[in-house]
C-alpha cells in the first residue's frame, strides 16, 4: 500500500539523519550494491507498526558502536517498490520481510534480521544483535 509521502517523511528521516543513504530506484540499488566492496547495512524501512518503530531506533543505537559497516543504505518497502525488490534480490535465501535489516559483505549477505526477529522485542535487543554482527564482520565506520 502506498502511503502519502508527507506521512512517511519522518520515518525516512529517522534513518537519513543518521547518515543512511536512501536508495529510491532499482538503478540506485544496483549502483550501490552491485559491485560493493566492504560491508553494507541495508535497512528495509517500513510503516508496519511496532516492528518498524523498533527497527529504526535499533539501527540508530547500533551505529553508535565502534565497529560499523562501511556503507549505510535504506529502501522503503511499499513506497519505493522497485528499489526494495532490487535490494531484496541481494538477500539470497530470505523471503521478503519488512522491516528487515541486512548486513552484506562484498555484496553477499552475512546477517539478516527479519521482521519476526524485530517484532515484540525491545529496540535495544535488536541493536545488540546488530552490534554482534558488526563485531563479526565490520572494522571501521561508515563512509557513505
Amino acid at each position: 500500500m502506498m502511503y502519502p509521502e508527507p506521512m512517511i517523511v519522518p520515518m525516512r528521516e529517522e534513518l537519513t539523519r543518521l547518515g543512511v543513504q536512501e536508495l529510491r530506484t532499482a538503478a540506485a540499488v544496483a549502483e550501490a550494491l552491485g559491485n560493493a566492496k566492504g560491508t553494507a547495512l541495508v535497512v528495509v524501512n517500513s510503516v508496519c507498526g511496532c516492528s518498524a518503530r523498533n527497527a529504526r531506533p535499533a539501527v540508530a543505537a547500533a551505529l553508535q558502536h565502534h565497529a560499523t559497516p562501511d556503507h549505510l543504505y535504506t529502501v522503503f518497502a511499499g513506497q519505493d517498490v522497485d528499489a526494495t525488490k532490487a535490494a531484496r534480490a541481494f538477500f539470497t535465501g530470505y523471503p521478503p520481510s519488512s522491516p528487515s535489516i541486512a548486513l552484506l559483505k562484498d555484496g553477499r549477505i552475512v546477517t539478516m534480521i527479519e521482521r519476526h526477529q524485530i517484532e515484540g522485542r525491545m529496540a535495544s535487543d535488536v541493536a545488540q544483535d546488530l552490534v554482534q554482527a558488526f563485531d563479526r564482520h565490520c572494522t571501521t565506520g561508515a563512509t557513505t
